[in-house]
């Protein structure tokens, strides 16, 4: 198999914090002029996405949201748009309204936060409105819901899994402090759908590309891909689930594999 693209994950895989390895930025620059597409793929919101692509100095097809938003930066417009559905969203609402959380919603146009007490607005990016109830701060459903909290986030998997499975993907991802995160978007909208989507407007095939990734929520990603890359740090289950393992994301591990493949073919 010739692989022509990569589609890989932020936090804990391309991330060291909130930074780019330069490592990482060099690597993923010598594939880009080596004609490979470079995805990033990632449960964190498209602006947030295209900021780490103007570290790398690229411009690609943005897995957004989880796998719920393909967004072309070329034409400006979403090539995948998955929403959480109504009932669901009203009762996630009610219950991280009554409860201590943060929460990150990302709606159309902005995200939303949820937090206990203000925080400092030079510290929160233009794209992001802090808002303290998120019942009726948007006039249109999510994409993707972040929860933070292990005691909120057991009594939305309590309360809300057994009734929605069928409709919501309940998965873990991790944050760029290393916690883990509940991640909510709807059950067609997967990180492995987004990349079918985004290789359809490529004109590629899924089996050309290799997933990079650290959690739950890479996995269905790394079962559409080519080649699935698990970082050294990810659980068990995560590298189970993946072709190859690499070094951890503050080793570098996403450059280690790029250049493997750039030098071999193969991660």
């Amino acid at each position: 198999m010739t692989f022509r693209a990569f589609a890989i994950d932020l936090d804990g895989t391309l991330l060291v914090g909130e930074d780019v390895p330069q490592e990482n930025i060099t690597a993923l620059k010598r594939a880009h002029e080596a004609g490979f597409q470079v995805m990033i793929a990632t449960a964190r919101w498209v602006q947030m996405a295209q900021r780490v692509e103007e570290q790398i100095g690229i411009k690609g097809l943005v897995i957004a949201c989880s796998g719920a938003q393909v967004f072309d930066p070329v034409s400006g417009t979403d090539v995948f748009d998955e929403r959480l559905p109504a009932d669901f969203v009203r009762e996630l609402y009610e219950i991280c309204d009554s409860d201590r959380c943060v929460a990150t919603v990302t709606v159309s146009d902005r995200v939303l936060l949820k937090l206990d007490g203000e925080p400092d607005h030079s510290q929160v990016p233009a794209e992001m409105q802090w808002v303290r109830k998120l019942t009726g701060a948007a006039d249109s459903l999510p994409r993707v819901a972040v929860i933070q909290g292990s005691a909120i986030n057991k009594r939305i998997r309590d309360e809300l899994q057994p009734r929605f499975q069928d409709q919501v993907l309940f998965l873990n991802s991790i944050g760029p402090t290393g916690k883990v995160l509940l991640t909510l978007t709807s059950a067609s909208a997967s990180k492995g759908d987004a990349l079918n989507a985004a290789c359809r407007h490529l004109g590629i095939t899924a089996e050309q590309v290799v997933a990079f990734g650290d959690s739950e929520n890479d996995i269905e990603m790394f079962r559409a891909a080519g080649a699935a890359v698990a970082m050294g740090q990810a659980d068990e289950h995560t590298k189970a689930e993946a072709t190859h393992v690499t070094g951890r994301n503050d080793e570098a591990g996403v450059a280690q594999a790029v250049y493997r493949i750039l030098d071999t073919g193969s991660p």
